[in-house]
């Protein structure tokens, strides 16, 4: 019989430091609490040493975002040696490369619980079908490695069912965690508000739309632009408050000058990458995602916890996050026009906004707080732990 130790040794891997960081963060603390000890590895950054400060040992191995098969080949040796050295008694992976090489490392390195978690698929469903086999191929070779496939979203579920990536029996339901004591616009009363509008150069008068995404045009800021100019027509002294950080090595990415292609520049309000998003939420009255392709979008149950009315795509796990006319509005991909139409609808309707975020917040609280989420993440570990 295989010995297990009192505390037991977890490793979860993601590829870069922001995943530990604003997406795994308490999930990783919530399983120090409960006694485990709790190691991670992510590619160097600045927020390593944030994360150590916790208590969570950070072993730094690099990852390259694009596909290059000698330095790939490096980041599996390091995985492999450093899962073997350490005797880790459960390596949980996200991201599509740990998935793949953190998977096989494990399994060789003899390492006996293996846990992956299906953020969604690498691809759109127009990308070209060739994409599209490639990486299913890849998620399929990593599934053989799994004890257990958590999924964020139902419709991740049934689409690896359908690709036959893992069987009912290995495809677990987790949701995606939001600290709804963190995220509470009860935290943040008008005089905050004023101050943190003042701050910025907002006029307290006027209607703020906001989207928090990275420059990329898959977040589909270009139909949201196009969008925003008819808006400032009927309503022009509103203003888009963006919160992203620029990508440029993506072959989507963009700069704030873009905004010089169409008429709003003076309306527009680039923030860059933040940390300070539960702040900026307020100061919102609609939220807007009109992404190509999504998970499940932690930025949308962010806004929904901060009873903000939000406008997404009706596309991925999207309609998992809203309950579309009741907590905000779904869109066709890629449609400029309903994008419009949703917020010309929420401007001149206020009252109906107003409900529309209260509502949301109880959707968040009731399926996604981090007490509902943590507790199907708690039941599962100690599960399969017994079990071997």
């Amino acid at each position: 019989m295989q010995y297990i130790p009192k505390k037991i040794k977890v490793c979860q891997v993601a590829a870069a430091d922001v995943t530990l960081k604003f997406m795994l963060f308490n999930q990783l603390k919530f399983l120090l609490g409960q006694g485990y000890d709790v190691h991670a590895v992510c590619s160097p950054g600045r927020w390593v040493k944030d994360i150590e400060k916790e208590g969570i040992k950070v072993k730094e191995i690099k990852f390259k975002r694009k596909i290059s098969p000698l330095f790939d080949v490096i980041t599996f040796l390091n995985l492999y040696i450093y899962f073997k050295k350490e005797k880790f008694y459960v390596v949980h992976v996200h991201t599509l490369k740990p998935e793949f090489y953190g998977q096989i490392a494990a399994k060789l390195a003899g390492v006996p619980v293996i846990i992956n978690t299906l953020h969604g698929f690498d691809f759109a469903e127009d990308d070209p079908f060739l994409k599209k086999f490639f990486y299913l191929f890849l998620e399929k070779i990593a599934a053989r490695c799994s004890t257990l496939i958590f999924s964020i979203g139902y419709h991740i579920i049934t689409r690896a069912l359908q690709e036959k990536i893992g069987d009912e029996a290995k495809l677990v339901y987790l949701g995606r965690d939001v600290d709804t004591h963190h995220f509470n616009p009860q935290s943040y009363p008008n005089e905050f508000i004023l101050q943190k509008k003042k701050g910025l150069g907002i006029d307290p008068a006027k209607k703020v739309i906001g989207i928090v995404a990275r420059l990329v045009k898959e977040k589909g800021y270009l139909e949201l632009f196009e969008a925003f100019e008819k808006v400032l027509e009927q309503f022009p002294d509103t203003l888009l408050l963006v919160v992203g950080q620029e990508e440029p090595e993506k072959k989507d990415g963009f700069t704030k000058d873009i905004a010089k292609d169409y008429s709003i520049a003076k309306n527009v309000i680039f923030l860059g990458e933040r940390t300070d998003t539960q702040e900026l939420y307020p100061l919102m009255d609609i939220f807007v995602l009109p992404t190509h392709r999504e998970g499940l979008g932690a930025v949308i149950l962010e806004a929904s916890a901060m009873e903000k009315p939000v406008i997404v795509s009706n596309t991925g796990g999207c309609p998992e996050a809203v309950d579309a006319g009741k907590t905000g509005i779904l869109i066709p991909v890629k449609n400029s026009n309903a994008l419009l139409e949703a917020m010309l609808y929420l401007l001149k309707n206020p009252e109906a906004a107003k409900k529309m975020g209260q509502e949301g917040r109880r959707k968040i609280v009731k399926e996604f707080s981090d007490d509902v989420v943590f507790e199907r993440l708690g039941r599962e570990y100690k599960k399969l732990i017994e079990s071997k």
